[in-house]
């Protein structure tokens, strides 16, 4: 297996504040591998250290066999801290950036309005990119951190700002860049979005990885502490259901997540919750990435940490 990205003891402090704390990671290639994490976990500390943006305290970085400057060619970075060069031309400004990255001439002249296609933004080439809202000046980064063709793309927080709409845009084209052999690596916050286009993960809290492998070998890890269940009534509220710690309601579905206490048993749960009220699926399911993470977070941290971090996420 060969490795794109190899960090080996890695430690990054500011002050008194340890932003990264011994963290070992290898990225294969080829791999959609999500960087997951609450904000201030230490993600975006981490990828500046790829990028040999800063410089770790200790540890070594491996990047495309050598360090991401002297690789920068062959990458894509699109970095948290969001911005264009506003009185510029949409056009003017990609091409701008891939003459750095190294590309020239009539046939880049001809892809940029292809893949603002691509990305849903068409006929903008034209239009300076003060003209654009947030949004679509945040996708015009997107491709100009990928119009070069790099073999890896390094994405921190892509989706944020952005949204459902234009998030599930820039997710295809993530899922078709990787699908021709780029290796990607992504940084996010929002755990579900991750679960569903990343082969693997590495999850971190603290500046500390608590978790690395793909998606199936961690969910495998954990007990089955969820009852999903899909009821005829929508607004019916579960959390009175005796065994039930807290429900939450997925993305983009009528279907509730019910978290088991761990002193009850989750088919007595699933029973109590079909004789509670008429339902039209109920199932014992495998724990989402936040529910994975959150239970991470209680047994490191404790309690009171890990609401913390539910209600980041569920706020998110």
């Amino acid at each position: 297996m060969t490795i794109a990205i190899e960090l080996q003891h890695i430690s990054k402090s500011f002050g008194e504040t340890k932003a990264v704390q011994n963290l070992d990671l290898e990225i294969p290639q080829g791999s959609m591998c999500g960087f997951l994490g609450p904000n201030g976990a230490g993600k975006s500390t981490t990828i500046r250290m790829i990028m040999s943006i800063i410089h770790a305290d200790s540890g070594s970085i491996n990047v495309l066999g050598t360090n991401a400057l002297d690789a920068k060619d062959r990458i894509g970075y699109l970095p948290e801290e969001r911005g264009v060069y506003r009185k510029m031309k949409v056009c003017k400004f990609i091409e701008y950036i891939a003459n750095l990255k190294g590309m020239y001439g009539p046939s880049l002249r001809k892809i940029i309005p292809d893949w603002l296609e691509r990305i849903e933004l068409p006929n903008v080439e034209n239009k300076k990119c003060e003209e654009l809202s947030k949004g679509m000046q945040q996708k015009v980064q997107f491709l100009a951190a990928v119009i070069h063709e790099p073999e890896l793309i390094i994405l921190d927080e892509p989706f944020s700002g952005l949204d459902p709409v234009n998030a599930r845009v820039i997710g295809k084209v993530i899922n078709d860049l990787h699908k021709e052999g780029r290796t990607i690596l992504f940084s996010t916050h929002i755990l579900y979005q991750a679960e569903q286009i990343c082969d693997r993960i590495i999850m971190i809290d603290q500046g500390a990885k608590v978790l690395d492998g793909s998606i199936s070998s961690i969910q495998e890890q954990f007990d089955p502490r969820v009852v999903q269940v899909e009821p005829v009534n929508k607004s019916i509220s579960f959390d009175s259901i005796e065994g039930v710690e807290h429900s939450t309601q997925i993305e983009r579905s009528n279907k509730v997540n019910l978290r088991i206490r761990e002193d009850a048993t989750p088919t007595d749960v699933l029973q109590r919750v079909v004789a509670f009220t008429p339902v039209i699926s109920a199932q014992l399911a495998r724990p989402t990435l936040d529910e994975i993470f959150i239970e991470q977070v209680a047994r490191n941290r404790g309690a009171d940490a890990a609401d913390a971090v539910r209600m980041e996420f569920e706020n998110a």
